[in-house]
């Protein structure tokens, strides 16, 4: 309930107008979906948590009460203390009730690829096996997370496994990529159940930032070289992934760890479908370098598995034309609610007058202005 203060604070807002939750439930039922009930509970509030654990009985905890943004939580201290509050406590929060009132419950958590950071190997699922001076040993995988965001979701994992181990609790890790599109299966079934789109430079996703900037007929902004690769999957694919992990129940005491994407795409191949899909619509684009305002490798090796899930039965739906047409169309559908201020990046992760007091070289790229190199 406190997203949208969070949009206020920041003067940010979805592309697609989201409804209250009392008219969205209404809007469910009246499409004959099953019955969903909501509670106002602060997930950091204990006591609150553990009354309703106890009234409810649950046998499966799907737990995404999180702030999500790894911007956000680098905008000041106060936010990524807020970060820090919300996601470790609130975790924490529901370990401890399920251990009091519902020990057999199964606990599904959202978690995130970004956890893992990029490393020159390939990306396990939440474990790998080390051979060391002669000893051998099944360890979590390293973890290299680049936000204060990311790194709550490291701690809610390491909290989640170490609750598994020491009281028999049940958990599933989803570590999901970068979610994109706009409708489920279920959806459609009324306007009030649409889903967010973000593209500001806070809470928006890379794909949404470029196709809000395609059917403006912006230039497409690549932070940097636009090597950074991420691995990405369909909101579909995100839905149904969590319906996996709930009917393929762990056992007592198991953490799985299920990398939860279908697909890979570097941010500058990302840009460059985006113009080949609008340039198809008449849309001519380019592509613009800017400075970089994260501080991350901006190009690296990157590989991962995902078997899991796909052993489960998931049947990924995969990035085509017609996905990023979609998008753009959808953007195009509602410009004026298009804040063009928003789409800038507006959050730095160092300070730039530092960075060059370093010697750190900067590749600096002003929107449709040629490139300048500095050190």
């Amino acid at each position: 309930m406190i997203r949208r203060r969070w949009d206020e604070e920041l003067g940010i807002s979805t592309l697609t107008p989201i409804r209250g939750i009392g008219e969205r439930l209404a809007a469910w039922h009246a499409a004959g979906g099953a019955r969903v009930d909501f509670v106002n509970c602060d997930v950091t509030d204990f006591p609150a948590l553990l009354e309703l654990f106890a009234r409810v009985q649950p046998e499966t905890i799907v737990h995404f009460g999180q702030q999500r943004s790894a911007p956000f939580s680098m905008i000041d201290r106060d936010r990524a203390a807020l970060t820090l509050i919300n996601n470790t406590l609130g975790n924490l929060n529901v370990l401890w009730a399920m251990r009091e009132i519902v020990p057999d419950a199964h606990l599904v958590k959202l978690g995130t690829m970004g956890e893992y950071g990029t490393p020159n190997i390939e990306v396990e699922e939440g474990f790998i096996t080390i051979e060391h001076k002669g000893r051998r040993d099944r360890l979590p995988f390293p973890k290299s997370p680049n936000s204060f965001y990311h790194l709550t979701k490291v701690a809610d994992s390491d909290q989640i496994y170490f609750a598994c181990r020491a009281w028999d609790l049940r958990a599933t890790d989803l570590n999901q990529g970068v979610v994109y599109g706009l409708e489920t299966d279920d959806t459609p079934a009324d306007t009030a159940l649409v889903n967010r789109f973000d593209y500001d430079g806070v809470y928006g996703t890379v794909l949404n930032r470029f196709c809000v900037e395609a059917a403006l007929g912006y230039p497409l902004t690549v932070y940097g070289v636009g090597g950074q690769t991420r691995a990405f999957l369909n909101i579909k694919d995100t839905v149904r992934c969590i319906a996996l992990a709930v009917e393929a129940a762990a056992v007592p005491g198991e953490f799985r760890v299920f990398n939860q994407f279908t697909e890979i795409f570097s941010v500058l191949e990302l840009a460059k479908r985006v113009q080949h899909v609008a340039a198809a619509a008449g849309r001519a684009v380019t592509i613009d370098h800017l400075e970089n305002p994260r501080v991350e490798r901006e190009t690296h090796y990157y590989s991962s598995v995902n078997t899991q899930l796909l052993s489960l039965g998931l049947e990924p739906h995969l990035l085509d034309d017609a996905a990023i047409g979609g998008l753009i169309e959808a953007a195009d559908a509602n410009q004026e609610r298009i804040d063009r201020a928003q789409i800038a990046p507006t959050v730095q992760w160092s300070d730039p007058s530092r960075a060059m007091a370093r010697g750190v070289r900067l590749n600096l790229r002003a929107s449709g202005g040629a490139g300048v190199t500095a050190r």
